[in-house]
């Protein structure tokens, strides 16, 4: 069977790519990596660095012209969460433009300016956007929903966290993945029982098992143009409609909570560190010691604000130091550097407490050894890297799904 095609945008390090690649199924033909906030373009540099820089764009993909990428199967992307809202402008004769900067709206350009756009998309974010803004529990999911159905995709998602299938890290991300509607698993979709779908015939059910849940299906439509979606979408509302799980075609939307349903063998966190090769700067000195009990202690007291305004202050402990025996807590961008922190992640060795080190960091994203390592490129910035990666086996897992599903025979 022939390689899938593959487009990808925020690509970071390239954990998409090691995730499809790994497979045999896929092949990146254009990727694009572009920080708005920095100078120096790292994390591009390090991609160009592992997979080559032909077909690879380093500029605000906002500014590329839809007619320099080219066709794809598959479009793939981690994008920022951002505030999706629509904005209704005179300029423009669909009457519809989402707010500047906001990367949704640049695959959004792609998909709809696109002649023989991607068949299927695959896509990540965090597990907040199904519950965001807070004043509209929600509404951001919805009108990416509205807005990809507008285009002729179905969707279903679920929000993974990896150490729920064996992997060694806890890091919940919502993965959706889209269907046009001139494939067969749109029409299988469009045929199949909602439930089936979401429990056991559907591409993620395939990768990420799940158990037969206690709750219901619920089921509603979302009827109103994107900037309707945007002014009233379940205002006044606490919780968002949205649950862990889902499917979406057709306007209509279908979701429940589920739960995992996994027996095999879990790495935890001291799986993965490495022995006795770790230089002496990531190892916490008996200086620094008390600053490091008593940000990760808990704390019962009284505040002040910059304006003078006091307050109490409480916070529970954090596990300290790090449970070996389990997987480990989610890696932030804020996870490098030497300055005690409450976040950072602190193991005890033979030799002491100490943090992770980069390799170590690589490791719980499941990338390969020292793929961000190169010259020009602090340990405190690969850390960042990780800390806006995602889990490369998860990402191997769907997609192996999702190759088996375009190629099942209906």
């Amino acid at each position: 069977m022939k390689k899938l095609k593959v487009i990808e945008l925020f690509a970071g390090v390239g954990g998409f790519r090691l995730g499809l690649e790994k497979s045999g199924d896929y092949e990146v033909v254009w990727s694009n990596q572009w920080e708005p906030s920095t100078k120096t373009q790292h994390a591009s540099m390090v991609y160009e660095a592992r997979f080559g820089d032909e077909n690879h764009s380093n500029q605000d993909i906002s500014e590329v012209p839809t007619s320099e990428i080219p066709d794809a199967d598959v479009l793939v992307g981690g994008f920022p969460c951002q505030d999706y809202s629509v904005a209704t402008t005179l300029q423009n004769s669909k009457g519809l433009i989402g707010k500047k900067g906001v990367l949704w709206w640049s695959i959004h350009r792609i998909l709809s300016q696109k002649k023989n756009p991607p068949k299927y998309l695959f896509l990540e974010n965090v597990d907040r956007l199904l519950k965001s803004p807070s004043n509209q529990r929600g509404r951001d999911f919805a009108i990416m929903l509205k807005s990809m159905d507008e285009l002729g995709y179905a969707v279903e998602w679920r929000i993974v966290n990896a150490a729920d299938y064996g992997m060694p890290q806890r890091r919940r991300r919502i993965f959706f993945l889209g269907y046009h509607k001139s494939t067969q698993a749109y029409q299988s979709i469009k045929k199949d029982d909602a439930l089936d779908w979401m429990l056991l015939s559907g591409t993620i059910a395939n990768a990420f098992p799940v158990a037969n849940p206690s709750t219901k299906i619920a089921s509603f439509t979302i009827e109103q143009d994107l900037v309707q979606l945007s002014k009233e979408f379940n205002t006044g509302k606490k919780l968002s409609p949205f649950e862990n799980t889902g499917v979406f075609i057709d306007r209509k939307v279908h979701t429940l909570k589920t739960s995992p349903n996994y027996e095999g063998k879990k790495t935890v966190l001291g799986d993965i560190l490495l022995n006795g090769e770790v230089t002496d700067d990531f190892y916490i000195s008996d200086i620094d010691f008390p600053k490091w009990e008593y940000l990760k202690g808990a704390k019962k007291e009284r505040r002040t604000a910059k304006n003078g305004f006091t307050y109490n202050y409480s916070e529970g402990s954090m596990v300290f130091p790090d449970a070996l025996d389990n997987a480990s807590r989610t890696i932030i961008t804020g996870e490098g550097g030497k300055s005690p922190s409450r976040f950072k992640h602190v193991v005890q060795t033979k030799k002491g407490l100490r943090r992770l080190t980069p390799v170590e960091l690589e490791r719980l994203n499941m990338f390969p050894d020292n793929h961000t390592q190169l010259k020009g490129i602090s340990d405190t910035k690969r850390a960042f890297f990780m800390g806006n990666a995602l889990v490369v086996g998860v990402v191997e897992r769907l997609g192996k799904s999702l190759f088996e599903k375009i190629n099942s025979k209906p």
